[in-house]
C-alpha cells in the first residue's frame, strides 16, 4: 500500500523560490573581482536568475545541456547555479586555477553578463521534471589520479542541503551569517549556496581574495557567524589574527574540511579566539558532506585532552550517510577506535558511478563506494581518517600514518605547516620524510623536530629526515599536492630507522 502523500519532486528551483519568498529580504553580499562590495536580497537574486534563464533559452540552451562556469564565489555565480539547473540544464563548474591547456579559453564570442541578462524578463516558469534529473557536474580534484566527473541530481542536492543544515552538522538558520571560503567550483562550495536560501542565512561571498586580512575585514564588516574552508586558508587567517592581535567578534564557528585540521589549529581557534571548531569530512563523490565532529553532550565537561582527541576526528555520519570499515578481504572491522580499514559509504547523495565511465572500480555489487581513505570508527561512531590508502607508509612490514605525523608535527611551536610522504628505502621499503614550513622568524632544526616527535609516537615512526621549505605545493582546492612532493623527493633513502 502506498502512502497518500503528494508526489512533489525535489527540485533546486524550489530552494530559490523558498528563499525568495520566506526570506525575501535576507542579504547576499559579494566581494566582487572588480573591487566594490555588491549586496542584494534573495528575492532580487531569484529575479536575476530568471533573467539569466530567459537569456540562456534565447541562446538555444535546452534541458540536459551542460553549461560550464569559470567564476569565483560571488552573486553572479550564485545566479548561474539556479538559472542553469532550474531550467533543466546542467551546471558544470570549472576550476579557474587549471592550466590554460586544460580549459578551452577561446573567447571570440564573449558576452557581457550584465548586458546579456539586462534585456530579458525576470518572469520565467521553472519547469517541473523528474527529481532524479542531473543538475550539476563537478570533477574531483585529481590529487590521487585523473579527475573524475560526479553528476549530481536535483534530488541528491536538495537532500544534501537538509543534511547540511542540521544542528549537529553546519547548524544553519535565519539568525546566522555564513561565509563559504570553500570555492563554488569545488563540490558546489560544500553545498552552502543551496542550503543558504533553504534556511535563510545571510550569505557572504569572498570572491578571489582569500588572504587573512581580506577575510578578516569582510567577516568583521558583515558580522559573519560561521565560515567553512580548508586548513591551508585558515592557517593564513590565524596568522593574520595573531600578527595583528585582532579577532572577528561575531565569529562563532568554523567548519574545517578537505584535509585534517591539526590540534594546534583547533586549540588556536577555541582557546585564543573562543570560536567553535567543527571538523568535517566528505568527498566530491558525496556532494560532499559525510561526517561532522560535534561533541556529544556527555563529552562537553570531559578533560581538555579528551575533548580535543574527539574534535580531531572527522566525526559522526550525518543522517543520509552510511559508512563501514573493512579489511582487505572485505570483512567488517569492529568499531573500537583502534582497528583501521578501508572506509566505504553509501546514501542518497553519494554517487553511484562516474560521468562517462561504464564501470567504476570504486563501487561494489551492493552499491557501497570505496572512498580510498583508511579509517577507524569508535564505539560512538566517531570516524577518524588515518590516511589516504596511497599515502600510508609501509616500513619494515608495519604501517605508519602520514596524517597523524603531519598533525603532530604541526603542533610544534616552530612549525606552521607539515606534510609527510613515503620515500624508498633499501632495507625497510619505505620511510617517512617530513617536509615542514617553519613559522615566521623561527629556526627549527631536524634534531629538535625529531626529538619532539620521539616523545609522541613510536620511535620507528620518527622521520629519518626533515626538510624545511618556504611553502608547500597546493592544489586548486587548497590541498597539499603530495604527488608533486613525491616527484621532488623521490630518491631512495638509506638511513636506518630508530629502534624501540
Amino acid at each position: 500500500m502506498r502512502g497518500l502523500m503528494m508526489d512533489t519532486p525535489l527540485l533546486i528551483s524550489s530552494i530559490i523560490d523558498h528563499g525568495a519568498t520566506v526570506y525575501a529580504d535576507r542579504e547576499i553580499v559579494s566581494q566582487t573581482v572588480e573591487g566594490p562590495i555588491h549586496r542584494y536580497t534573495y528575492a532580487h537574486a531569484r529575479a536575476r536568475s530568471k533573467q539569466l534563464a530567459n537569456a540562456l533559452a534565447s541562446l538555444g540552451v535546452h534541458a540536459g545541456d551542460r553549461i560550464a562556469t569559470i567564476a569565483w564565489n560571488g552573486h553572479r555565480h550564485f545566479e548561474i547555479y539556479y538559472a542553469v539547473s532550474g531550467m533543466g540544464a546542467i551546471c558544470h563548474t570549472v576550476n579557474p586555477r587549471l592550466f590554460t591547456e586544460q580549459i578551452d579559453t577561446s573567447l571570440s564570442n564573449a558576452l557581457c553578463y550584465e548586458e546579456l541578462i539586462d534585456n530579458h524578463s525576470d518572469e520565467f516558469a521553472w519547469p517541473q521534471f523528474d527529481e532524479n534529473t542531473a543538475s550539476s557536474l563537478c570533477y574531483t580534484s585529481g590529487t590521487t589520479g585523473n579527475p573524475k566527473g560526479v553528476l549530481y541530481s536535483h534530488r541528491s542536492t536538495v537532500l544534501h542541503s537538509y543534511g547540511l543544515a542540521l544542528p549537529d552538522s553546519m547548524q544553519l538558520g535565519e539568525g546566522h551569517c555564513v561565509l563559504p571560503i570553500v570555492p563554488m567550483f569545488h563540490a558546489n562550495a560544500w553545498g552552502i549556496p543551496y542550503a543558504a536560501p533553504m534556511t535563510g542565512v545571510k550569505l557572504v561571498m569572498p570572491g578571489p581574495r582569500l588572504d587573512g586580512a581580506s577575510l578578516t575585514r569582510l567577516m568583521t564588516d558583515e558580522d559573519v557567524t560561521m565560515t567553512a574552508g580548508v586548513p591551508s586558508v585558515f592557517l593564513g587567517l590565524l596568522n593574520h589574527l595573531e600578527e595583528t592581535n585582532t579577532r572577528v567578534p561575531s565569529l562563532e564557528r568554523v567548519v574545517i574540511g578537505g584535509a585534517a585540521a591539526s590540534q594546534s589549529m583547533i586549540t588556536a581557534f577555541e582557546q585564543k579566539l573562543g570560536v567553535e571548531v567543527r571538523h568535517a569530512w566528505g568527498m566530491t563523490e558525496m556532494s560532499p558532506l559525510g561526517t561532522v565532529s560535534v561533541l556529544k553532550p556527555d563529552m562537553r565537561d570531559a578533560p581538555e585532552a579528551d575533548r580535543y582527541e574527539v574534535q580531531g576526528k572527522q566525526g559522526r555520519p550525518v543522517f543520509g550517510v552510511e559508512m563501514k570499515i573493512v579489511d582487505d578481504d572485505a570483512k567488517l572491522l569492529p568499531h573500537d577506535g583502534k582497528a583501521f580499514g578501508d572506509l566505504s559509504v553509501r546514501g542518497p547523495w553519494v554517487c553511484s558511478g562516474y560521468y562517462r565511465m561504464d564501470h567504476s572500480p570504486a563501487h561494489d555489487a551492493d552499491g557501497w563506494f570505496a572512498t580510498g581513505d583508511v579509517a577507524t570508527i569508535d564505539e560512538s561512531w566517531y570516524m577518524q581518517i588515518t590516511d589516504r590508502k596511497k599515502d600510508l607508509i609501509k616500513s619494515g612490514g608495519e604501517w605508519i600514518s602520514s596524517v597523524e605525523l603531519e598533525n603532530l608535527a604541526s603542533g610544534h611551536p616552530e612549525i606552521a605547516q607539515a606534510a609527510v610522504i613515503a620515500v624508498p628505502h633499501e632495507k625497510w621499503d619505505e620511510r617517512p620524510l617530513l617536509i615542514a614550513v617553519p613559522k615566521e622568524n623561527a629556526s627549527p632544526t631536524k634534531e629538535t623536530i625529531q626529538e619532539y616527535l620521539a616523545g609522541l609516537v613510536p620511535k620507528w615512526w620518527v622521520p629519518d629526515d626533515v626538510v624545511f621549505v618556504d611553502s608547500l605545493p597546493l592544489g586548486a582546492t587548497g590541498k597539499v599536492l603530495k604527488t608533486k612532493l613525491r616527484e621532488q623527493y623521490a630518491s631512495p633513502h638509506s638511513g636506518t630507522p630508530p629502534k624501540e
